[in-house]
Formats: structure tokens, sequence, C-alpha cells
């Protein structure tokens, strides 16, 4: 968004919780985009590498050199408490240091990968349990329980396999979900029929402990423990549902999704809009770079007054 608000001079400022490019910052570090570069390039720079499809380094130079080549005026390490409407049209961006940033118009792109979906089990907050995967290397030699069905999961679990530590996936599904990437299926099918990697479908984590994590097969009822050095919980991540609420977005009781304009993606706020993910509610898989930098085009060229460009079909109207 900041990218198109300087393409066509508007006065702006970036407000960022964390680093510059903060959720990529987060990713596994040997992470490759499913995406092709042509997909997730921004602001008609191109994004030029050797392979068609970037990892994660190669994707934060890229975005830091495209913040740079833009000028954008960030104020980073700077967290949004609340935005609110004044009776004069203006808005009020209140920061968790109290800080004040009055505009006309405010965007919210929070995205929602610094909300991880909680499973609300006895010891989800213990010191070896992490929400985030990073690399491989630190775990050789360990045992390693992965819960969640996703790519992150089966990314991860390959990766450990290959630096020599013990990997047990638990999920609650029967098989691994439909979006895995197909060139990884085959892969860890085979792992798994060969033993060397462990998993447990039908299954449910009840509890975690110290050097232990505690299952539930959600067919029979039985029970197991599992030896468990460190615990992955990689089950999703949702928006900031309070963060939302707080600055007076509505959202539906169950799907989480704001109330938007589909076209505009203005909130039902006037003059405050959503911008990428933050749009999905709980179908967060349904929105990623190469959509979601269509919403801004679409909300630069509702704030200034022009004809709206046509958002991708890919958004499917979350």
């Amino acid at each position: 968004m900041g990218v198109e608000a300087s393409r066509y001079g508007l006065k702006h400022i970036i407000l960022e919780k964390g680093s510059l490019t903060e959720s990529l910052r987060k990713y596994p570090r040997n992470m490759r985009f499913f995406s092709t570069v042509d997909n997730i390039s921004i602001g008609g720079l191109p994004f030029t590498i050797a392979d068609f499809k970037a990892n994660r380094d190669e994707a934060l130079q890229y975005y830091r050199k495209a913040a740079g080549y833009y000028g954008l005026n960030f104020r980073l390490f700077t967290a949004v408490e609340t935005v609110r409407k004044l009776s004069n049209g203006l808005f009020e961006v209140i920061a968790s240091d109290n800080s004040i940033f009055r505009g006309k118009k405010v965007v919210l792109a929070t995205g929602y990968f610094d909300c991880p979906r909680k499973l609300n089990i006895p010891g989800e907050n213990l010191g070896h349990v992490s929400h985030y995967y990073d690399e491989a290397y630190k775990y050789s030699y360990t045992d390693v329980v992965l819960v969640g069905g996703a790519n992150s999961v089966v990314e991860a679990a390959l990766e450990l396999y290959r630096t020599d530590a013990r990997v047990t996936i638990v999920h609650r599904g029967d098989s691994f979900r439909k979006t895995v990437k197909y060139w990884l299926i085959p892969d860890v099918l085979n792992r798994i029929k060969e033993g060397r990697i462990n998993v447990r479908f039908h299954s449910e984590v009840t509890e975690v402990e110290t050097g232990k994590i505690y299952i539930r097969n959600r067919e029979t009822g039985e029970k197991e423990g599992l030896p468990a050095d460190f615990v992955f919980l990689l089950t999703g991540y949702l928006p900031d549902e309070s963060l939302l609420a707080r600055c007076g977005i509505e959202l539906d009781p169950e799907t989480k999704v704001p109330v938007k304009n589909p076209e505009t993606f203005e909130t039902n706020v006037k003059g405050l809009y959503l911008c990428g993910t933050v749009t999905a509610g709980i179908f967060t898989e349904k929105v990623f770079i190469e959509n979601g930098r269509e919403h801004a085009a679409a909300i630069a060229d509702h704030i200034i007054g022009r004809p709206l460009r046509k958002v991708n079909e890919l958004i499917d109207r979350v």
C-alpha cells in the first residue's frame, strides 16, 4: 500500500509494529515461495533472480530495495492500539507508546502472521513450544513434533528429517491438506512409508509438558505420549480480531470476515480501508501477495477518485 501511495503522490506514514517486512522475516530461513517472482513483484519493479521462484532472503532484499526506491515513510517498531474517527472527519491513530497520528484516510494492512491460532491447551506457552518454525540445524538429533497438516508442516518435516532430527507429525485430518505444494507430497509420503518421518493422523494434542507431548486419536479416543524436545504448533494464523473491533470495524461472527466494499475495500467506517490478508477472516489461504497487492491499487484509485482498476478474480470476494 505504501508503494501505491508513493507512486501517486499521497502523503503517508507507515506504522509497523516490528521490523521492515516483519512477517517475511519470520518465515523459515530456507522457505521458497510458491508464486513466481512476477506474481510477487510490486510497484512495477522487476524482481530479477536466477530462478523463477524466490526464497525468503531474496524476497527480503527485494522488498527492502522497493521501500528504498519509493522512499516510503516508515515508523518501525510502532504498534497500533486503535484507530478512531474524529468529529471533523479526520482519523486519529493511537500507538502503544501513546504517540498519536492524524490523517484523512487509514489503511489497515496488518496481515495475520503475528496472531497464531492457539490450541488453548496446557503447556502451550512452555519455552520449547513455538508457533513459528525457523530452521532445521538447531534441532539435529532431537525429538521434534510438528502439529498441523499444511505446507509449513510438510516443509519443516522434510528439512528436519534431512538434518537428523527425529520427526513426528500430528494432524487432525486423515491426510495432508490439498494446498500443500504438489512437489512435496511424494517426498513426504515416501519418507513416511520408509519410517523416516512418523505421522499420527486423526489426532489432536491435549497437553504439552517438558520433554513430552500428549495426543488423542479423534476416532478411537486412544491416548498416547510422544517424546518431544521441541514442539511446533503450525496450526495457522488469524487476523487480529480485537484490533479490528477496537477500530469500529464490523466482523461476521462466524467467519470473522470484516464488513467492506468488495471493490474499494473501504470498511463500514467511511475512510478506513483494509488491504491484504486482513480482509479474509478465517479464510487466510484465499489472499496472498499476488492478489493482495491488487487491493492496494484499488484503494489508491478510490482515495484519488479515479476509475477503479479491476481486482483479480483470485480474491474470490472474501
